[in-house]
């Protein structure tokens, strides 16, 4: 694995770890979100950088989603992929309603988008894995 990608997959493992500190209180739900999502968007990252891809700089998961999928056949949730990319925007910036049209997401919602990331950032991290 080349330096760079395992620097980015080392950065999603530690959003990983900041999710699974952070998802069962109901107060930081917001930050297991917001870490979620950051884990998922730099496990495709690393794709694309271990494949000497152009590695936009964008945190849309879709758009990168498409890109990792060119190189590595990844199936994803697309809806849990928007949900995260909604949670990414609104958790840095508040507004009335919470992050969420429903608000805050709860401590089984920071469950869910914990095992998500976990699933991609595992299954990334063992193709990755694969190559050396």
């Amino acid at each position: 694995m080349k330096f760079l990608s395992s620097e980015w997959i080392k950065a999603a493992g530690d959003d990983l770890l900041a999710v699974r500190e952070l998802m069962n209180n109901p107060e930081l739900t917001n930050l297991a979100a917001f870490h979620a999502q950051q884990c998922v968007e730099k496990s495709f990252k690393s794709v694309l950088e271990e494949k000497d891809s152009e590695n936009p700089r964008i945190h849309g998961l879709i758009r990168l989603y498409e890109l990792a999928g060119v190189y590595f056949d990844i199936k994803a949730d697309l809806d849990m992929l928007k949900t995260l990319d909604q949670l990414y925007i609104d958790s840095r910036y508040p507004g009335i309603t919470g992050l969420l049209p429903e608000g805050k997401p709860t401590t089984d919602e920071a469950l869910s988008y914990y095992k998500f990331a976990e699933k991609v950032y595992s299954s990334i991290k063992d193709y990755l894995m694969s190559l050396e």
